[in-house]
């Protein structure tokens, strides 16, 4: 059915078709009862494919990037499609419109898209009600968290403290989003030594909040940009690691426009899709090296087919998430790739999914 949508969907402005999909899927996730249906009948995962992470079980490795689904809306409907975890976000403390329009630009061509969005989002406490009213979960949704753009720097601290109080309850998981390149200086906080201080103390407010509610403690993770020095990618790898984070996202979006084809090249933004599949890779497999498997690693850039999949998996990472695909290949690709993953690990014998982890370094 996608394939008979989609080029209607790609002639509309990108952002409108996004907003028209999400709402779509809102309607669908407020069926009762059918999301864990679908998910029995069509979605469900290969038993190969299941693992336990921080002490929680992931049906699949195969998760949604943060951004497609900012606020929340539609996280029914994306368990439905086979997702074995979701990231919504990147959310910020307060609401806040994002940069003017348009800022989201398809690339056909070259399987991409450029975004300039600026956190746009409806802020934590809307976040957290639409979170707090979900049904029985059917699979672990993380939240991106990021600082509003009219923070400067030295008080962005508090605004990802603040964002961790409001949604602790409600999250399995934190991703501190340093890296977006469409809010002026963030990615000035990977430096090491900032980065450090920000994870030390988004973890000490998890424990904080542990503490009053007397819940388990999400684990928190730190998603790097594809566009670091590689010495500064080691320095901030480290210093994530020396901070006590648990667990690293790579990679964000990219600034490079090597290669491309598309008249949109020269739009300003961040860069996702096909082209970030072999850095991302590699980018992994370098994360891997430094932390030598001492906490998961999330890969996430360019993931199309199994194949993309099951390469970040050998190349050190755990879980591998995708969201330009799926603007290009439909809702079915979550399905597609866990069947894929099933077959490439029977063909190398491997009897589980955390048995790849790592294997092709």
């Amino acid at each position: 059915m996608y394939r008979r949508l989609k080029p209607a969907l790609f002639r509309l402005d990108a952002e409108d078709a996004h907003h028209l999909t999400l709402r779509a899927l809102g309607v669908a996730s407020r069926v009762p009862a059918w999301p864990g249906l679908a998910r029995r009948l069509g979605a469900q995962a290969d038993p190969r494919l299941a693992q336990t992470l921080w002490g929680r079980p992931f049906a699949s490795p195969v998760g949604l990037a943060a951004g497609l689904d900012k606020n929340g809306e539609a996280v029914p409907a994306f368990w439905a499609l086979g997702f074995g975890f979701l990231e919504v976000g990147t959310v910020t403390p307060l609401a806040q419109p994002g940069n003017g329009r348009p800022r989201l630009f398809r690339l056909p061509g070259d399987m991409a898209l450029i975004n300039r969005m600026g956190f746009n989002n409806a802020g934590a406490e809307a976040l957290r009600a639409r979170l707090a009213a979900l049904p029985a979960r059917l699979a672990p949704v993380w939240v991106n968290v990021g600082k509003n753009k009219a923070t400067p720097n030295e008080r962005a601290v508090e605004d990802y403290r603040a964002c961790v109080r409001a949604l602790f309850e409600v999250a399995d998981g934190f991703v501190v989003n340093v890296s977006s390149p469409n809010t002026p200086g963030l990615r000035a906080l990977q430096a090491a030594d900032d980065l450090a201080d920000l994870v030390r103390a988004v973890l000490d407010e998890v424990e904080t909040a542990r503490v009053r509610t007397a819940r388990r403690s999400p684990p928190v993770l730190v998603k790097l940009a594809p566009d670091l020095h590689p010495a500064d990618f080691e320095a901030s790898v480290g210093a994530v690691l020396a901070a006590g984070a648990n667990g690293l996202i790579v990679s964000n979006t990219t600034l490079s426009r090597d290669g491309l084809t598309h008249p949109h090249r020269t739009q300003a933004g961040g860069l996702s899709g096909r082209p970030l599949t072999e850095r991302s890779t590699a980018l992994v497999r370098d994360a891997y090296r430094l932390t030598r498997g001492r906490v998961p690693i999330v890969g996430v850039g360019g993931v199309f087919t199994p194949e993309d999949a099951y390469a970040k998996i050998r190349a050190g990472a755990s879980l591998a998430e995708v969201y330009t695909a799926l603007i290009y290949e439909g809702p079915g690709l979550p399905r597609r790739l866990n069947r894929g993953l099933a077959a490439l690990l029977e063909r190398d014998g491997f009897t589980n999914v955390a048995g790849a982890v790592g294997a092709g370094t």
